[in-house]
């Protein structure tokens, strides 16, 4: 996703960097804190021990480990919603990002559709140009035709004309 937003327009790029940079760091103080809540199961034995050699002080410290069940249960609840917010945020940011390469696809093979037409009408005018040059000669060539035969035609007419009128 980084790279995507990385090759995007600078004025979309940055506010996707900032909220990728974002989510990142709450994704990595998610991980850290999923880790340190972990570490805790581990440590059951610790806890169960902990528990069993304060058998006398049961009341009291029953009540002081509700209340601190009570609160990790309440964080782990939090964290687990926070992991669950971070990862619909990235899938609708992987959405999005499929959804952008998506219509950068379908305009890159428009221009390159464009390009082709381009090609295609530049060799036509290529050709209309040596067909009109051709055309053009053929024009100045009949001139020069036509020009001798009226030339002749005048020349014949006033030889005719001579012989008659020289009679």
């Amino acid at each position: 996703m980084d790279l995507e937003a990385r090759s995007l327009q600078p004025n979309i790029k940055a506010v996707l960097l900032a909220k990728l940079r974002e989510y990142k760091s709450d994704l990595n103080n998610l991980k850290s804190e999923v880790k340190r809540i972990a570490s805790t199961n581990l440590n059951q034995a610790a806890r169960d021990e902990l528990l069993e050699s304060g058998l006398a002080d049961t009341l009291a410290v029953s009540a002081n480990q509700k209340d601190r069940l009570i609160m990790s249960t309440g964080r782990l609840n939090n964290s687990s919603n926070r992991i669950r917010e971070s990862r619909k945020v990235m899938l609708e940011t992987e959405e999005l990002g499929v959804s952008l390469l998506q219509d950068l696809h379908q305009q890159r093979q428009s221009l390159l559709n464009a390009n082709n037409t381009m090609h295609g009408v530049d060799d036509n005018i290529g050709r209309s140009r040596k067909i009109i040059t051709n055309i053009s000669r053929r024009m100045d060539r009949n001139k020069c035709v036509i020009g001798a035969i009226v030339t002749v035609l005048v020349i014949a007419i006033g030889v005719v004309l001579y012989f008659k009128l020289a009679k």
